[in-house]
């Protein structure tokens, strides 16, 4: 102890959230945002994935924001860190389940990304490329991350649901 304060040494590490720990707690949210907005399940999923490195970004822990987005248009609260520049804003959220349905209300509010609700929900490919033309992210390979990992873990079984997930109780 220093000053009465613990260290951060002397504090427990967070433990990390592994891979496929991130889609079981994430994948019927994914499908009941494909169900409500048209967004395959399996491009949320990996884009969550991607973006907040499994749930473990200090984004996705401090700011419960899972998919990077920014402030832009904007009024809630703000969580800032250095991104492609110092000190970007980036919206916080009360909870994770709320940065799920931002991303699909940001997709599907945005004019720049309406050619995509075109494609067929099965197509994540088209998805993929189709947000990185869109600007969705800075990185060339964005496209086949998100191919990558939806193939790698067979996310696009996810497409395929019909049925609303049932909503398990808060433990």
């Amino acid at each position: 102890l220093l000053f009465g304060i613990q260290t951060s040494e002397a504090q427990p590490a967070e433990r990390r959230i592994e891979r496929q720990e991130y889609i079981d707690m994430w994948k019927d949210e994914a499908v009941r945002q494909m169900l409500e907005y048209g967004i395959p399940a399996s491009i949320t999923l990996a884009q969550g994935i991607l973006e907040s490195a499994n749930g473990n970004s200090s984004l996705a822990r401090y700011a419960n924001n899972h998919f990077g987005i920014k402030c832009h248009g904007w009024d809630g609260p703000g969580f800032y860190i250095d991104d492609d520049k110092k000190d970007e804003c980036f919206r916080k959220y009360f909870n994770a389940e709320d940065s799920y349905h931002d991303h699909s209300e940001f997709l599907s509010k945005r004019g720049r990304y309406s050619f995509l609700f075109e494609l067929r929900m099965t197509d994540y490919k088209g998805w993929a490329k189709g947000l990185k033309k869109a600007g969705y992210a800075t990185n060339p390979k964005y496209p086949q991350l998100l191919i990558n990992l939806i193939e790698q873990h067979d996310l696009y079984q996810y497409d395929k649901v019909t049925k609303m997930p049932k909503r398990h109780p808060k433990e």
